[in-house]
């Protein structure tokens, strides 16, 4: 019983540090267009990084209130 709890753990701890790093090399990467409204994201918006969202769009999402997120 020991065991397959020990290799649980081993496999949740693997599946933990995969999604760590998903996150930390695709944060970095723009897209081209806004994945709200599909528009272009301009060139200098993107070299930012991490950029989804066009201007308009951000904007949008930074007025939400936090619940609707």
């Amino acid at each position: 019983m020991s065991d397959e709890i020990d290799k649980a753990n081993d496999l949740a701890e693997m599946l933990l540090k995969e999604q760590i790093l998903n996150r930390v090399i695709f944060n970095g990467i723009s897209l081209l267009q806004c994945e709200e409204c599909g528009d272009e994201i301009p060139e200098q918006r993107r070299n930012l990084g991490g950029v989804r969202l066009c201007v308009e769009c951000q904007s949008l999402m930074e007025r939400k209130p936090n619940r609707f997120r």
